[in-house]
């Protein structure tokens, strides 16, 4: 939305670190179990513009399972209307922690893969 972009009308680079964080945020939840949240941001590269009526998908990659923390890498990627093959817009990787219902850091729950006979 124009709203959501800077001076230069390209979309705002804070609002797409946020869909991200989201995006990173269900799939760590999914992973952990439970609730979790953003504890750290590293290695943001933000490589091309966005412009307002691109189409932008996130895709996360699990990197680490920690004790109670889990390292996801997430990309964009945008489609430009009239093209076909959209591109890497930003990529990070994202940290979050499994919380309990009190917001205390708590183990991952890890399922155990089943073991070849």
């Amino acid at each position: 939305m124009p709203a959501d972009t800077n001076a230069n009308g390209d979309i705002f680079g804070g609002w797409l670190l946020s869909q991200m964080d989201v995006g990173g945020g269900v799939f760590a939840s999914k992973v952990a179990k439970s609730r979790t949240v953003t504890v750290a941001i590293q290695a943001m590269n933000f490589r091309k513009a966005v412009y307002v009526g691109d189409l932008v998908s996130v895709y996360a990659t699990l990197v680490r399972v920690g004790r109670s923390s889990l390292t996801v890498h997430l990309e964009a990627w945008a489609l430009r209307r009239g093209e076909q093959h959209p591109f890497l817009v930003t990529d990070g990787n994202f940290t979050y922690v499994s919380i309990d219902d009190h917001g205390r850091p708590q183990t991952v729950s890890r399922t155990v893969p089943p073991v070849a006979t």
